[in-house]
């Protein structure tokens, strides 16, 4: 039931999520998804981290490459293909609801971002990103490729690929100790 009502969201999104339409797309019915989850709010939390999961899913199905530099592009065209692209915008729409302080979106991307941070920062050291520097070449690439990926609802992707070159420049710098 998770599985599918993840599914649901993947396609229709989280914002204005209504618990009728979501059991019937789902064949079964707003009392058992309460009986099922306990609340709507647990239901929401529950989906955003399996939503989660699958995008670190992706992540980590994804060959480390020869190179941070080359890892940050490789994530980048992960960014533009589903199920990443779709697993992003449910994140952006959660984010979002969280910065306003809406719960249980706050503290669900809360914990989206603890085990993201941790699973990107696992493959940008397998990507060559020295042990000292991973943490803040993790944090640099995670906070521009989603302003990236959000610049993407207005700006088309060959656009945003120089700033990507040049964060992909600059983490394989800052990735390796002077």
């Amino acid at each position: 039931m998770l599985d599918k009502a993840a599914d649901h969201v993947l396609g229709h999104g989280l914002i204005g999520l209504s618990l009728r339409p979501l059991a019937a797309a789902i064949g079964t019915s707003d009392r058992m998804l309460i009986y099922h989850f306990g609340s709507r709010d647990a239901l929401v939390t529950d989906v955003m981290a399996r939503i989660n999961d699958r995008y670190i899913e992706v992540l980590r199905a994804t060959p480390p490459a020869a190179s941070v530099r080359a890892g940050v592009l490789a994530l980048w065209a992960q960014y533009q293909r589903e199920p990443m692209r779709a697993c992003a915008q449910i994140y952006v729409q959660a984010a979002a609801s969280g910065l306003l302080g809406d719960e249980p979106y706050r503290s669900g991307v809360r914990r989206a971002n603890e085990r993201w941070i941790a699973a990107l920062n696992e493959w940008l050291g397998r990507c060559g990103a020295h042990p000292t520097r991973v943490d803040r070449v993790t944090r640099l690439v995670d906070a521009t490729l989603l302003g990236a990926y959000v610049d993407l609802a207005i700006d088309p992707p060959e656009e945003l690929l120089g700033a990507i070159t040049d964060l992909a420049d600059a983490a394989q710098a800052l990735a390796h100790p002077a």
